[in-house]
């Protein structure tokens, strides 16, 4: 069986590695040269927009999926002509617009804080007027790129003219308890499953540190949203969905149609990891269990490798390099510690931090 992911970048890589004891094999689409999940499968480098190389892509495969939502969602089209495709087009089409995403969110009672579609220097002034905010790009945005805050009207002129004028949205800028995120998967067949909720911090819009949380007060409720939204894009495969919590309700941030970040932990610490779950959904198997092994603490190794040996001689630790060259801002893998009690977490944490 033959897999096509487009998209080769470590979500690819990781998926590949998930799918090797299975059995399968992988075609990957990527305009990258130097795309990081090529070594473990074919490797097609073209541009999305080429159809006729699209095409040559879903007639080796027997079902595709992609890596990452911005892939477009036309080229996901072109590829649906000849061979499965999931998640649905639609489905990634919508999480690619912030303005539809959010819109989806309120049809389904889904409570978000306060936006409005920005599309005008005066809309930008008006919608600061009311409070401090967040100014995002409709598209293309992801780990802190494409966002501006504003705190005044000034604020809001240089927002408009930094993110380019281009089709914009509004955003409330609300205090929370704190981040927190579901993985959710569902099959072909609509089989439903999630995991267990995670905490999440950020750092200059970037994950840095995603911490499991076995039976958290905000589970059953991350769970109704997330099944609300998978139904409604009659989604299929591995979805992440962020989420602030303030009190005791969830404001809906956005949906990743995907494998996520916020999920590494499962590839040692769930049953069954996302990644095997992704590609057991969009087959048509029967999902694994997503019950968590203990808890599970994973840190992002960003813009610098750490030191294997430090890492690896803490009992409990894993490692996962990606093969990337280090940047700044780049995640170039990630650590993951395991243990019995979140108290032996919290008293890890910081140690396990400094090493990435």
């Amino acid at each position: 069986m033959k897999v096509g992911i487009l998209g080769a970048g470590q979500l690819g890589r990781m998926l590949a590695l998930a799918g090797h004891p299975l059995g399968l094999e992988f075609v990957f689409f990527d305009p990258a040269k130097d795309a990081c999940a090529a070594v473990l499968g074919q490797h097609l480098q073209r541009p999305y927009s080429d159809q006729d190389a699209l095409a040559e892509f879903a007639r080796q495969v027997d079902v595709a999926t992609t890596e990452f939502e911005n892939v477009p969602a036309e080229a996901l089209r072109v590829v649906s002509e000849h061979t499965p495709v999931y998640p649905p087009a639609d489905a990634i089409a919508t999480a690619q617009d912030r303005l539809l995403e959010k819109q989806m969110f309120q049809h389904l009672g889904i409570a978000t804080p306060d936006f409005a579609a920005i599309d005008s220097h005066k809309a930008i002034q008006e919608f600061a007027s009311q409070g401090p905010c967040i100014i995002k790009t409709r598209r293309f945005g992801y780990d802190g790129k494409g966002q501006s805050r504003v705190k005044s009207a000034s604020d809001a002129t240089a927002a408009w003219e930094c993110l380019g004028e281009l089709p914009l949205i509004g955003e409330q800028w609300i205090q929370f308890d704190r981040e927190v995120s579901i993985i959710a998967v569902r099959s072909r067949e609509g089989e439903i499953a999630f995991y267990p909720i995670a905490e999440n911090e950020h750092r200059n819009g970037i994950l840095a540190i995603s911490q499991s949380r076995p039976n958290d007060p905000m589970q059953a409720k991350a769970e109704d949203y997330a099944r609300r939204i998978l139904e409604e894009l009659q989604y299929v495969g591995t979805m992440g969905i962020e989420f602030f919590q303030r009190g005791d309700e969830l404001l809906a941030n956005e949906i990743a149609p995907r494998v996520h970040n916020t999920g590494h932990w499962t590839i040692e610490g769930a049953v069954t990891s996302q990644f095997e779950n992704h590609l057991r959904a969009i087959l048509g198997l029967p999902l694994g269990s997503t019950a968590a092994r203990g808890y599970s603490l994973m840190i992002n190794c960003i813009g610098t490798l750490p030191n294997t040996t430090d890492v690896l001689k803490i009992p409990g630790v894993h490692l996962h390099l990606y093969g990337k060259d280090p940047k700044p801002g780049r995640k170039i893998g990630h650590i993951t510690f395991c243990a019995e009690s979140a108290a032996a977490i919290k008293q890890h944490r910081e140690t396990l931090n400094g090493l990435c």
